[in-house]
This record gives C-alpha cells, sequence and structure tokens, in this order.
C-alpha cells in the first residue's frame, strides 16, 4: 500500500461477520504471525468501511482501510526532489470473523512517501529503450504498476524486503516472474537425464545466459518515439471523407460536419466504445454496461444529418420512442431511492437502427429508441442494447434470410413451426446476473458455431417431483419451439416443400409417470438436465467460387440424472437450485464418402503414407494428384526439363565417355 487509501473485496457466506481493523506494532523488521481470533480496536489513524458489491451484493463485501489524516506532516525536503525513505510505515491487520472464529485475514504493509514537489526542473531526457537483440525489453514482465510494488513480483525493484517476505513462498515462476533468460537446450551445460544423443556434446555451444536465443523472438523492427497520447485517436482526429463518391461496404457512414456517425459498440477487448464509427452495410448487436453515476445522455438523433452518398445528398433519422416496461432486464440498482422532488429523468436502454441502402447510397434511416424513467439520483449498473441493421431499399416485411441460397457462417439457423406459432430460429439461453432460468433471455442458434448454454432452476421445498421433471421439461422446450429447420438459408417459411426438414426428437423421460422407486427421502429420478441439439450439415456446391453449405437433419436428445434436495440442518423455507444445461453441436459431412479400402491395403501397410515413415508412393511428389502447388501441365513441363538436364549430365560425365571410347575401338 502505497497510498493513503486501499480496497479488498472479502468473498463468500458474508452474513453475520464481522471484520476489525488492528495495527500491529512489527518488531526488528519481522511481521508478527496474524491472529484472527483476537479482535483488536486498535485503529490509530486508520478508518475500516464495508460495503456490500454492486454486482454480487449477497456475497460479497468491499472493504476500504483509509488514512483518516491528511499528509501534512509528510512535507517533502525542498532539496531533495524524490526522498529515499518512507514518511509512514505501519502493517495493518484486516480480520473477518463469525461467531467468535477466524474466517479470513489479510495484512496490508505500509509505505506512505512524502508528496514531493513538482516545481523542480524535470529532467527531459527521452528514455532509452534497450535493443531487444541485445538484451531482453522487459527484465521483470510482472511489474505491472508504475511507481508501487506488485504483489508476488519478486523481480520488482520498487518492492521492500519486508515487503517481499509477505509472499516470498508465492513468487512468480518463469517468464512472466523474472526468468527471461532461461538455459536454452543447446547449452553443454544443460545435461537431460533422457532425450540426450549421442553426438550432444560435440555439437553443444558453450555461451552465457546472456547470449539467449529467446533474445528479439518476441519483438523485431526498430523502435520509434511516439508523439501523440496513448489517449488521442487517430481515426477520429483526421477523419477521411470519401462519402460524396458513394460508400463501399466498410466505409464509416459520415456527417453533413465530415465527422463520423458513431454508435456505442463493443471492441475486441470486450470495452464499450462510445464513439465507434458506423461501417456501411456491417450489422452488429452489441450490450453495452454503464454506470448510472455517469451516464450522459446522448444527442439527439433528431438533429443529425447523415450524407446519403451522393453529392450534397442529406438523411435525417426518423425516430420513433417507446416506453420500456421490465426494467429489472436493464438496471441493476444498488439503492432504493426515495422521491427527494427532483424531477425524473430519461435514459435509453435500447437504440435500434435500420439503414436502408440502394447500390452504395442510403436512402432512409429509421431508430426506434427505448426509454425508461428513472429517479434522477437513481445509482447502479444499467445495461444498453445497440442494434445496427442494413436492409435493402426495396425489401418488405420478410424475414431475413441467412444465405443465398446456402448457409453463411454466423447467421441464425431458420426454424419453423407449422401450427402456427411465430418461430423462426433455434434457441440456447443467455443467462445473465445470477443466473437463474426465470431471468434468463434467449440467443439465437448461429450456423457453423459450437455453444454451451445453462441456467440454474430454483426449487422449492414443497414442490414434488413431477412438478421439478415438468418445469425442467418446459424450459427446454422454450428452447426449441420448431418444427421444422431449413435445408437452405433462403427457404420460403410460405412453402413447407421449399428445403424444410423435420426435427427429430429423441425420446424423453415422461414428466407424469413417477418411478417406481420412492422419493421420499428427497431424490427425484429422471430428472431432464441437458439438452443436446447436432445438426448435420455438408457442402452441396459452389456459387461464383463460394462454397455452399446446407443442413441434412437435425436431432434433438435429452439426458436426465438422479437429483437431491440439499437443505442443510433445516429445510424449512429454503429453495435448492437445479442446473440446466444446453448445448448444440455442428457436425459436418462429406459430400463424397471416401473410397473404402482395399483388401491389399488393409493387409499390406508397406507403402501407406500413414502408417510409416518412408512414403514410397510420394517418391515423384510434383508428378503425383497430391501436389495442389501448381498446375498439372507445368509440374509435367518442368518434370520433363529436369529429366533432360539428368540425360545431359550423364551423357557429359566421365564413365560415359568412356563406355563410348570402348564401344568405338571395340567397332573399329
Amino acid at each position: 500500500m502505497s497510498g493513503p487509501l486501499v480496497r479488498a473485496s472479502l468473498v463468500g457466506d458474508t452474513e453475520d461477520v464481522t471484520l476489525s481493523l488492528a495495527v500491529l506494532q512489527d518488531k526488528a523488521g519481522l511481521l508478527p504471525v496474524p491472529d484472527c481470533g483476537i479482535l483488536h480496536n486498535e485503529i490509530g489513524d486508520w478508518s475500516l468501511t464495508v460495503t456490500p458489491s454492486v454486482v454480487r451484493p449477497e456475497d460479497v463485501l468491499e472493504v476500504t482501510v483509509r488514512l483518516k489524516r491528511g499528509l501534512q506532516g509528510c512535507s517533502s525536503n525542498e532539496t531533495i526532489s524524490f526522498p529515499e525513505s518512507p514518511c509512514i510505515v505501519q502493517t495493518l491487520l484486516v480480520s473477518a470473523s463469525h461467531n467468535s472464529s477466524c474466517l479470513a485475514h489479510l495484512l496490508i504493509q505500509v509505505e506512505i512517501y512524502a508528496n514531493s514537489s513538482l516545481a523542480h526542473n524535470a529532467s527531459e531526457n527521452v528514455t532509452v529503450i534497450p535493443n531487444q537483440v541485445y538484451q531482453p525489453l522487459g527484465p521483470c514482465p510482472c511489474n505491472l504498476t508504475a511507481g508501487a510494488c506488485d504483489v508476488r513480483c519478486c523481480c520488482d525493484q520498487e518492492c521492500s524486503s519486508g515487503l517481499i517476505e509477505l509472499f516470498r513462498e508465492s513468487c512468480f515462476t518463469g517468464v512472466f516472474g523474472g526468468d527471461v533468460t532461461p538455459p536454452f537446450d543447446q547449452l553443454c551445460s544443460v545435461q537431460r537425464a533422457h532425450g540426450v544423443p549421442d553426438w550432444f556434446p560435440f555439437l553443444c555451444v558453450q555461451s552465457s545466459l546472456a547470449n539467449s536465443p529467446f533474445l528479439g523472438y518476441f519483438y523485431h523492427g526498430s523502435v520509434s518515439s511516439r508523439e501523440h497520447s496513448s489517449s488521442e485517436v487517430y481515426l477520429h482526429t483526421n477523419p477521411k471523407d470519401f462519402s460524396d463518391f458513394g460508400y463501399k461496404q466498410g466505409d464509416p457512414v459520415m456527417t453533413v460536419n465530415k465527422a463520423y456517425f458513431t454508435i456505442p459498440q463493443v471492441s475486441l477487448a470486450g470495452q464499450c466504445m462510445q464513439n465507434a464509427p458506423v461501417a456501411f452495410l456491417q450489422n452488429f448487436d452489441v450490450w453495452c454496461i454503464t454506470d448510472l453515476e455517469v451516464y450522459q445522455e446522448p444527442d439527439d438523433i433528431v438533429n443529425a444529418k447523415i450524407k446519403n452518398g451522393a453529392m450534397g445528398g442529406i438523411v435525417t433519422p426518423k425516430v420513433t420512442y417507446e416506453e420500456a416496461t421490465n426494467l429489472d432486464k436493464f438496471i441493476t440498482s444498488t439503492e432504493t431511492l426515495l422521491s427527494n422532488g427532483s424531477a425524473p429523468r430519461n435514459v435509453n436502454v435500447e437504440e435500434h437502427y435500420i439503414f436502408r441502402w440502394n447500390n452504395n447510397t442510403i436512402s432512409e434511416i429509421n431508430v426506434k429508441i427505448i426509454r425508461a424513467e428513472i429517479n434522477a439520483h437513481q445509482k447502479g449498473i444499467m445495461a444498453q442494447r445497440f442494434t445496427v441493421k442494413f436492409l435493402s431499399y426495396n425489401s418488405g416485411n420478410e424475414k431475413e434470410t441467412s444465405g443465398n441460397p446456402g448457409y453463411q457462417l454466423g447467421k441464425p439457423v431458420r426454424a419453423l413451426n407449422t401450427n402456427g406459432m411465430n418461430v423462426t430460429t433455434l434457441h440456447l439461453w443467455q443467462s445473465a446476473g445470477k443466473g437463474w432460468c426465470r431471468t434468463a433471455t434467449f440467443k439465437p442458434i448461429l450456423f457453423g458455431e459450437n455453444a454451451f448454454s445453462g441456467c440454474l432452476l430454483d426449487v422449492g421445498i414443497d414442490e414434488s417431483c413431477t412438478q421439478l421433471r415438468e418445469n425442467a421439461a418446459g424450459l427446454f422446450d422454450s428452447l426449441v419451439q420448431a418444427t421444422h429447420v431449413a435445408m437452405r438459408g433462403n427457404s420460403d417459411y410460405s412453402d413447407l416443400s421449399d428445403g424444410w426438414l423435420k426435427i427429430i426428437r429423441a425420446e424423453r423421460p415422461d414428466t407424469g409417470a413417477e418411478p417406481a422407486v420412492s422419493s421420499a427421502n428427497g431424490t427425484c429420478l429422471d430428472v431432464p438436465a441437458q439438452l443436446s441439439i447436432r445438426i448435420l450439415f455438408s457442402d452441396a456446391g459452389a456459387v461464383e467460387g463460394v462454397t455452399q453449405q446446407e443442413i441434412l437433419g437435425t436431432e434433438t436428445r435429452f439426458s436426465s440424472v438422479n437429483w437431491q434436495f440439499q437443505c442443510g440442518l433445516t429445510c424449512e423455507d429454503k429453495t435448492d437450485l437445479f442446473p440446466l444445461s444446453a448445448s448444440v453441436h455442428f457436425i459436418k459431412i462429406p459430400a463424397q464418402l471416401p473410397r473404402p479400402l482395399t483388401r491389399f491395403q488393409i493387409n499390406f501397410t508397406e507403402y501407406d503414407c500413414n502408417r510409416n515413415e518412408v512414403c514410397w508412393p510420394h517418391l515423384l511428389y510434383p508428378l503425383t494428384q497430391y501436389y495442389q502447388g501448381e498446375s498439372y501441365a507445368q509440374c509435367v513441363a518442368k518434370g520433363f526439363l529436369l529429366l533432360s538436364l539428368l540425360m545431359l549430365a550423364v551423357f557429359l560425365s566421365n564413365p560415359w565417355t568412356r563406355i563410348c571410347k570402348a564401344w568405338n575401338s571395340a567397332t573399329i
């Protein structure tokens, strides 16, 4: 700890847990052994604050230790810019106990230095970056925090000997822990017990560890300094506007102010970028997490003027507003605020953008914004959804296809219910929060992507086994409500004969029949616990060189378990959680079955390249059908050229000239 505040989290059963803070007196530089059983009240200049966690308030406590007094006594010497000795050196003990029994403890080593003045002349020397060819760029990779000691990083030069004693037995090992020049296998000093060949002593290398072959292995190229700060994004400082000549796929959508039209999107690192440009003809559907305390209402989209892609053309979005019905789906509140007379505020929980395109221009933009009214001072976490979809200008309300004609990877699997239900695809669970099934949403099954999902079904103590089986089966049925799946990505929903395949449903356990074995001990037999969806697909040809894939069949199968209710010592008003899982697996079937092996190939394996190191059939590999690097005609031409050169070399060789002389002398 190098500042006046430090935070930690206590994870587990936090009910009736007492936390205390004590200042330990370390003697002769040795830290005392913590004793959680003795609660101290000697907090001195420190305060302890315990609050429930925002994300998981039921089993996580946020612990904050803060210095109550200021750092006026740590005034730095005017003659010393950066003092070496710390101003405050103490050892704190945070203890967690339950009914006088120790649960956990936390040792905090405090080293606070004097506030150095920044009025002194600072050196403007540029940091010298070593050449990675001769020495490692990062000799201590676990040193991640500048000016502070990183826990378990024993190579961190900013860690004092007293701090290292706290975690000496748990130091990071390997390259991350500072062993950046490990001994390599070619060193003569490296003697392995097994696997060393006989010629190793003759070809080994005598070298120091500083001359390691790992130097420069992870970085190549010259080092150049960066003039701009890391917070600057070149994409927004100097936007390139070519929209007057029409948009191309992937081009950013521009406004009349020569700025990018931005919508919040999720980066590859999982972070939400508030000012991400919208790319032409690229759809997305993302969720962003925002703290209500720092939430700022975006600019009104009604006033936005967007270039349509033609010279001087402008498109104004048409916006419609709706009110959110279920706030618990979007907002996780940490505090219940009472009305204090202040006016409520509106927040956008969903924004749906539909762009109509015609060739390389944008003809129309429709926006639907779903708003929620909350307290002006409400605190918590809000989940926002942003979708962008590009549709053709002449497309109606027809359902979106997943390919033309074959399926495209990542597109939803099209489904149909012949009983009149409005079903368009198969689903999996998308759990959030505590992972309960009653709050889980659905996500579509995407073609070619294997997936696994699950949720927790809460079971009451008064529920019967039959009711449990029915509830589990009902949740599984909600995932697969369709009766048919589309063979192709553009199968017509109105024509059942246009490539629609019936879903094969394996027999599942009977939810109504009670097993013969008694369930009086709280054990329920044959409860559906897992749904497996298997989809067979294959290549069905090509269109303009692009392989087209289609579905051959779909099967659903259930797996059952025997489950027992767990309630501890007492079972009054208790609920237990029953885990449910669903998975989808895509299996590719070859378009043409492989040629069966002959009896000679099965018994005589000398010429089998898969079972022998020497592969005689590949002796003339460029002339065989396995070589795909060049066309067969070029391989034959080069083969004849090589053969002619070989014959010329034979004719000009010394043995051949002797044979010619002997032949001539014999004929004379």
